[in-house]
């Protein structure tokens, strides 16, 4: 049975402030739970309506009909299984290999998407703005499907980062040069933009190397590419390169 402190506690984890607070944060579904207790990060405490996580220690594990289970799922349709977890350190950013940078993305759909495609293509640093979506939020944890184990994600000043940094930094816009026909390195900064305003006017700033993926439609008036969509675009072809 889950307790109503456990029901207050987990129900104020899906807000960013009560993350911080407690240092927690809730996933839910058999693939990322199980990729989660596969990493170094410390699982708090774990609910299940089936018997699963069998190795998991009874003192870290309760059983909940799928009512209560409903009550403290995020998702419409509840999974089997609910799990706090302690979040982890941040660890050092590298400024080596590619490196994905994302200036303000909004939805949470999104950033699960792209630390998807960074596990997938071998990227291991994404670096975020302090306005992107929180990478603790509920929803970006189920879309990450575990690849956030394997993808090392921090916050900062993006401006400040990119005039720092020594790698040759890209931005993508939608009147850059073509993707196709560039030479690309395999070390750098790639960045994307929030998906209705693109890269901000003042880091655009500090871009010198802009690129774009090109329409091909006969009309051209498709306005532009969902964010998560390009981002896997552009790592093809920065991986092809390689």
């Amino acid at each position: 049975m889950v307790s109503k402190n456990q029901i207050k506690l987990i129900t104020s984890l899906q807000h960013k402030k009560y993350r911080n607070e407690h240092q927690l944060f809730i996933a839910e579904g058999v693939k990322v739970i199980q990729e989660l207790l596969l990493s170094n990060i410390v699982l708090e405490h774990l609910f299940v309506t089936e018997a699963i996580f069998e190795k998991i220690n009874s003192s870290q594990k309760t059983g909940i009909n799928e009512a209560e289970m409903k009550r403290i799922s995020v998702l419409t349709s509840p999974s089997s299984c609910l799990a706090i977890f302690k979040i982890p350190k941040v660890a050092k950013i590298e400024e080596k290999g590619l490196i994905i940078a994302l200036d303000d993305i909004r939805d949470p759909g999104n950033l699960g998407t792209i630390i998807r495609l960074c596990d997938w293509f071998g990227v291991k640093q994404l670096v975020c703005s302090n306005e992107t979506v929180d990478v603790y939020n509920p929803k970006v944890i189920q879309a990450t499907m575990g690849s956030i184990t394997r993808v090392n994600v921090s916050y900062v000043d993006l401006n400040e980062f990119v005039s720092h940094t020594s790698l040759p930094v890209f931005g993508t816009f939608m009147d850059g040069k073509n993707i196709y026909k560039e030479t690309l390195p395999a070390d750098g900064v790639l960045i994307f933009g929030n998906e209705a305003n693109g890269i901000s006017p003042t880091l655009e700033k500090s871009i010198k190397n802009r690129i774009a993926i090109p329409r091909f439609g006969d009309v051209q008036q498709t306005e532009s590419l969902n964010v998560a969509t390009a981002t896997a675009i552009f790592l093809s072809e920065f991986r092809r390169n390689q």
